[in-house]
């Protein structure tokens, strides 16, 4: 059991090695069409991958769904006043979710194709899609904001999964029904790492005692989402029996399975830096 948990740490970091520089590098480097394009093609790798969870299994349909999102992400290229209510909506989702899936008391199989997930799937894959493209195009300091984010989600799976492990052991889980392995002590792990996050983007801003307040907020708030998108993710991996939406990422599953928390916070973080004037 050691060394199984020994070989998948290892395969996480040699794969977050070669990702990681990656990352930073298109984030920084890429005009924002490129970076649009790039962040378009991860996710509708993850697209693919949503197909298998909603059982639609056919070549043919799953091509019209790749479409369909990526004419809605040109769609939205092309229309950016949208983009506010788009956010607004996913944070109403979620949550939703955030109050729904605490509850669920068991995961039945599915099996055939849940129509439902095809407009689901538009929220869950569009919407980080055009936050990030949102605060990379029209913020004066929008790479960073995204690089930010980034930066965010990363500490605080770190520290959810580190002081999970450390403190967490038989302590209350969070959802064992969808995700055993996850403990109210990881999430809370997860909060530290926000504020320091928050605090860290306040002082290199030089932000006032009330902008702080606001930052470690909505850095607060995006981190709570993302265990959402989490714990939503297993849900429906569960449901088809999977552990992993695919084996593309040595050490991290399927681009779902690196992405799920992103899908959730993103849009609630381009929202609030919105509202708290960050990106004007």
């Amino acid at each position: 059991m050691v060394v199984t948990v020994s070989n998948t740490l290892t395969r996480r970091a040699m794969t977050a090695l070669v990702l990681v520089p990656l990352v930073v590098a298109a984030v920084l480097w890429l005009p924002t069409p490129w970076f649009a394009l790039v962040l378009a093609a991860v996710l509708l790798v993850a697209a693919r991958e949503w197909c298998t969870l909603m059982g639609l299994d056919g070549p043919v349909e799953q091509g019209v769904y790749l479409a369909a999102i990526l004419a809605v992400m040109a769609l939205l290229w092309r229309w950016p006043a949208a983009l506010p209510w788009l956010f607004g909506i996913s944070a109403l989702w979620w949550g939703s979710q955030a109050v729904l899936l605490p509850r669920v008391r068991e995961v039945p199989r599915v099996s055939g194709a849940q129509w439902s997930l095809i407009v689901i799937g538009v929220l869950v894959l569009v919407g980080p899609w055009a936050a990030l493209v949102y605060l990379h195009r029209f913020s004066e300091v929008g790479p960073l904001l995204v690089l930010f984010l980034f930066l965010l989600m990363w500490t605080a799976d770190s520290m959810a999964f580190f002081v999970g492990r450390a403190w967490g052991g038989g302590r209350a889980k969070l959802a064992p029904n969808l995700s055993p392995g996850k403990t109210r002590v990881g999430v809370y792990g997860a909060m530290i790492g926000a504020l320091v996050c928050a605090l860290l983007f306040a002082w290199v801003l030089s932000f006032g005692p009330l902008e702080t307040l606001l930052i470690v907020l909505v850095c607060a708030v995006s981190v709570l989402i993302s265990v959402v998108g989490d714990l939503y993710e297993s849900l429906l991996k569960r449901r088809r029996g999977l552990k992993d939406s695919s084996q593309l990422l040595p050490g991290h599953g399927g681009m779902l399975d690196r992405i799920d928390s992103l899908t959730a916070a993103a849009p609630v973080f381009a929202l609030g830096i919105t509202l708290i004037g960050v990106s004007a």
